[in-house]
C-alpha cells in the first residue's frame, strides 16, 4: 500500500481513552487505512516526534451558522484544532426560512447571539427555504471545517405560525402539526437534531422572549416524537434557569428545575433520543448547579438520555477600550469611546481634561458591575481563574486610584490592548471540576462564532488541554483528547470522526503539547462592513489535518478548504 500522508513518530491519542502509543498514521485520500508500523511508501511525510497526534475536535456548540460563509477557514476555532462544529444552537438558525423573514431571523440572531444583523444579511447568499436546501447551500461553500447543525425552533416556528410565534405561547393542533413536519423535512434534509431556547434572556430586538421560548411541553415532545419515528437526532436546549423565588435572593426557583429536567426526562424516555442543554453555574443562585445535576441522575437512572453540557473556565464578558468598558453606563462620554478609531481612543483618554471628566461621571454615576469580581486578563496574564489581587478593585487601591482612573491608566500603559474579565457564569473552578467529572456531562458552550464583542470561548479546547489536563494533571491527556474528540462525535452522530482508527476521517492534530499556549484576546475589524469582534490565538498546534488535507500549520492556513457539511 503507498500513502498519501504518513505521520511518523508521534505519540498517538486515539481519541477512545485509550492509553497512548508510539505509532505512525498513514493515509490515503481522506481516510486513515493504517494505525501502527506504515513502512509503504508515502507521498509526504510528516516528523512527529516528540508530538502527539490526536483527532481533530469536535466543538458541540458553536453559532457559526452566518460567520463561515465570509469566513471559510472558522476563525477562531481553526487556531485551537477543531475539525468539526455544531451550528444551530439555542434554537436560533436561518432555516427553514422564507424570503420575508430573512430580517428578522438575522435581527434574533444579533439580539440573541451578538452577531451582526447587516454582516448576517449581507454575507449569507439566503439561497434556500427548507433546511435540506440550506446545508446544500453550506456544501457549495468553500470551507476549512466540517459543519453540521440543528434546525432552532425559532425559524420552524415562524414559518409554522407566522406572526403568533412569538406571541402565542401554547401553538394548537394544527401548528404543532405543521412543525412537526418542517422538523421531519429537516431531519430528512440532514438536521442533526433540533435546538430551542426556554430563557428569558434569549429576546428578540424589541424586547420579547424568541419564538418558542414559552412552548407548552406538548409542542416539545410531539417534535421530539418526530425524531423518535426517525431513529435519529439530538434535542438541544438553552434552558429557563435564572428565576428566583420571589422575595428569596439567591435562590433559584427548585420548581422551574424540576419541569424543565421533567420535560426533558419525558421527552428523552418516550422517544430514545438524547437530549442535552447549557449546564452553567449562576451567580443568582450558586448551588442551584447540583440540583440539576441531582435530578437528571435520577431521570438517567431511570433510563433517560440526557447530557448537560458545561464549560472549561468561566464563562465571561471581555472589557476594554477596544469595545465595551465596565463604565458604559456611568455617562454618554464613556459610550462614545465605542465609536472612535483605535487612536482617536488612545488620544481622547491621553488628554487630561477628557480623562477627569471619564473619572468624575464614574464618581458620581458609579458602574453597575461588581468590580471585585472584574479580572485582568492581558498579554502579561492569560489566567482565567479568579485571583483577588488581580481585580479592578484591587488594583485601583494599590495605585490609590479610583477604579475608572486605574482602568484608564492601565488602558494607556497598554497602548489600549489591556483586557478585563468578567466571568459571570461558571466562575467557580471546584464546581467546575465536579461537573465535567460527572459522566453524564460533556464539554460544551464554547459558543463559536457568537457574542463576538463580548465574550472570546471558543479557545477552551487549548485552555482544557492545558490549565486542566497538562499543568494541574486534573485530567490525564487521553481521558481529556476523548472529551475533545469522541465524546462529542458520538452524542452527535458524526460517523466515522473523533477517533484516529483504521477507517476514520483524517482530521488530526500534530500537538506540541509541552508548549501548546493560549494567547490574550485581541479585538480586530474584520467581519463584514468593518464590523469588529474578539479573537483568540494559540501556539503549540504544529499541523491540523481535515479530511486528509493539510488545513493549518503553526496558527496559519495552508490553503486547502476540504472541510464538508455533516448530515444525520
Amino acid at each position: 500500500m503507498a500513502y498519501d500522508i504518513v505521520i511518523r513518530n508521534g505519540t498517538v491519542i486515539d481519541g477512545t481513552g485509550a492509553k497512548s502509543r508510539s505509532a505512525d498514521v498513514g493515509i490515503v485520500d481522506d481516510r486513515i487505512v493504517e494505525v501502527g508500523d506504515c513502512r509503504a511508501e508515502a507521498e509526504r511525510v510528516i516528523d512527529a516526534s516528540g508530538r502527539i497526534v490526536t483527532p481533530g475536535f469536535v466543538d458541540i456548540h458553536t453559532h457559526l451558522d452566518a460567520q463561515l460563509a465570509w469566513d471559510p477557514i472558522g476563525t477562531v476555532s481553526c487556531w485551537h484544532g477543531v475539525t468539526s462544529a455544531v451550528m444551530g444552537n439555542c434554537g436560533v438558525t436561518f432555516a427553514p426560512c422564507k424570503p420575508e423573514d430573512r430580517s428578522f431571523l438575522a435581527e434574533v440572531m444579533e439580539s440573541v447571539e451578538d452577531i451582526p444583523a447587516k454582516a448576517i444579511l449581507e454575507g449569507l447568499p439566503w439561497d434556500w427555504r427548507t433546511f435540506g436546501e440550506y446545508l446544500d447551500s453550506y456544501e457549495r461553500m468553500p470551507k476549512g471545517l466540517n459543519v453540521g447543525g440543528m434546525v432552532g425552533h425559532c425559524s420552524v416556528r415562524l414559518m409554522a405560525m407566522g406572526d403568533r410565534a412569538i406571541d402565542e405561547h401554547h401553538a394548537n393542533a394544527q401548528d404543532i402539526a405543521k412543525m412537526c413536519d418542517l422538523v421531519e423535512e429537516s431531519m430528512e434534509g440532514g438536521a442533526l437534531g433540533f435546538s430551542t431556547s426556554r430563557t428569558y434572556l434569549h429576546q428578540t430586538p424589541d424586547g420579547r422572549e424568541v419564538p418558542g421560548t414559552w412552548a407548552h411541553p406538548e409542542e416539545l415532545l410531539a417534535i421530539g416524537e418526530v425524531m423518535g419515528r426517525l431513529g435519529k437526532g439530538i434535542f438541544e436546549a438553552a434552558v429557563d434557569n435564572d428565576r428566583k423565588l420571589h422575595g428569596m435572593v439567591g435562590i433559584a426557583d427548585r420548581s422551574i428545575i424540576e419541569r424543565e429536567v421533567e420535560w426533558m426526562k419525558e421527552l428523552s424516555l418516550r422517544t430514545g433520543r438524547p437530549v442535552t442543554f447549557g449546564f452553567v453555574q449562576n451567580r443568582s443562585d450558586p448551588s442551584a448547579w447540583e440540583y440539576w445535576l441531582e435530578l437528571v441522575e435520577r431521570a438517567n437512572e431511570d433510563g433517560a438520555l440526557i447530557y448537560p453540557q458545561t464549560t472549561s473556565r468561566g464563562i465571561g464578558v471581555l472589557f476594554g477600550v477596544a469595545n465595551r468598558t465596565p463604565f458604559d453606563n456611568c455617562s454618554r462620554e464613556w459610550r462614545t469611546l465605542r465609536g472612535l478609531s483605535w487612536q482617536e481612543k488612545i488620544k481622547k483618554l491621553g488628554d487630561n481634561s477628557f480623562k477627569n471628566q471619564l473619572v468624575l461621571d464614574a464618581t458620581k454615576t458609579p458602574s453597575k458591575l461588581d468590580l471585585a469580581g472584574i479580572y485582568r486578563l492581558d498579554t502579561s496574564r492569560v489566567e482565567y481563574e479568579a485571583d483577588p489581587s488581580e481585580s479592578l478593585l484591587a488594583h485601583a487601591e494599590t495605585r490609590g486610584v479610583s477604579p475608572a482612573e486605574a482602568f484608564i491608566d492601565m488602558a494607556l500603559e497598554t497602548e489600549g490592548r489591556g483586557l478585563w474579565n468578567y466571568p459571570f457564569l461558571n466562575f467557580d473552578f471546584d464546581a467546575i471540576e465536579s461537573k465535567l467529572k460527572h459522566p453524564d456531562v460533556v464539554l460544551g458552550i464554547g459558543d463559536a462564532g457568537a457574542h463576538v464583542g463580548q465574550i472570546q470561548d471558543a479557545s477552551q479546547s487549548t485552555y482544557f488541554l492545558t490549565r486542566w489536563t497538562r499543568d494541574s494533571k486534573t485530567w490525564e491527556v487521553e481521558e481529556a483528547v476523548k472529551m475533545l474528540t469522541s465524546e462529542g462525535a458520538d452524542l452527535f452522530g458524526f460517523k466515522d470522526r473523533g477517533r484516529i482508527r483504521e477507517g476514520s476521517y483524517a482530521d488530526v492534530n500534530i500537538i506540541d503539547f509541552e508548549n501548546l499556549a493560549i494567547h490574550a484576546p485581541e479585538f480586530v475589524y474584520d467581519f463584514p462592513n468593518g464590523a469588529g469582534r474578539y479573537v483568540q490565538k494559540a501556539s503549540g498546534y504544529d499541523l491540523t489535518l481535515v479530511n486528509g488535507q493539510i488545513f493549518m500549520r503553526d496558527g496559519q492556513h495552508q490553503g486547502s478548504l476540504a472541510g464538508r457539511v455533516i448530515r444525520s
